[in-house]
């Protein structure tokens, strides 16, 4: 199997830099889609999913959201999640889609975004925030800070994985939230429930909540959605 080119690379944020992980499928080119770290950092399994992405054939960008820190614990990941200030990780984020949109690699006229944990809440923000830009949006489990609190500027076709066993984010909550986006953005809406805990699709994962089964059925959808939404 080719290996995919993968790269460090540097981008404008608003008048200064950010950086991220960039993985390019062995074709060359392929649609745009920016992956968006949990509250670990940019891990070796964000870099793993990103490489993943490049595997089936997407142009994959993981911004750096907290600037090379890398957390081993909980608590280092909630101090890290908790000092981010979100103005500034919405704005590498928008640097990330703009970088993206303009790489001759990149061959879809909008990027999709995912993200995991934090991620996927920041997946929800960049999708309110950047419009048009964004042409699919795929939160896992989304939480934290980033989650916005109006889905007016969404245009993005959305498909969210959630946890029925989530002591972080409630299924109750996401069904909520599905019933929120859905009435205020009027764009189409699918989440899927899994009978899993917070953090089911990470295979590092810290918490032991990883779930084979379940990872796999999500990402095989998730994939297929990105794929069908940025075609």
């Amino acid at each position: 199997m080719t290996e995919n080119p993968r790269q460090n690379v540097t981008f404008a944020s608003n008048g200064s830099q950010a950086h991220g992980y960039l993985a390019t499928p062995p074709s060359g080119s392929g649609p745009g889609v920016i992956v968006i770290q949990e509250w670990w950092g940019l891990t070796d399994h964000i870099a793993d999913v990103t490489d993943r992405l490049a595997a089936e054939g997407f142009v994959a960008l993981a911004p750096d959201l907290f600037g090379g820190t890398v957390a081993h614990d909980a608590d280092e990941a909630m101090k890290l999640l908790v000092e981010l200030p979100v103005d500034r990780a919405a704005r590498d984020l928008a640097g990330a889609v703009d970088y993206l949109l303009a790489q001759d690699a990149v061959t879809s006229s909008k990027v999709g975004a995912i993200g995991f944990c934090m991620g996927g809440g920041f997946v929800l923000l960049l999708a309110a925030q950047q419009g048009e830009k964004i042409g699919a949006a795929v939160p896992f489990y989304g939480v934290g800070p980033g989650v916005p609190s109006t889905y007016t500027g969404v245009k993005a076709a959305l498909q969210g994985h959630y946890a029925e066993q989530d002591g972080m984010y409630p299924p109750d909550q996401a069904r909520a939230l599905e019933k929120q986006i859905r009435e205020e953005a009027g764009v189409p809406v699918e989440f899927f429930f899994y009978d899993a805990g917070h953090a089911f699709h990470n295979d590092e994962n810290l918490m032991g909540t990883y779930d084979e089964k379940n990872a796999k059925l999500a990402w095989g959808r998730a994939v297929a959605f990105l794929k069908e939404q940025l075609a």
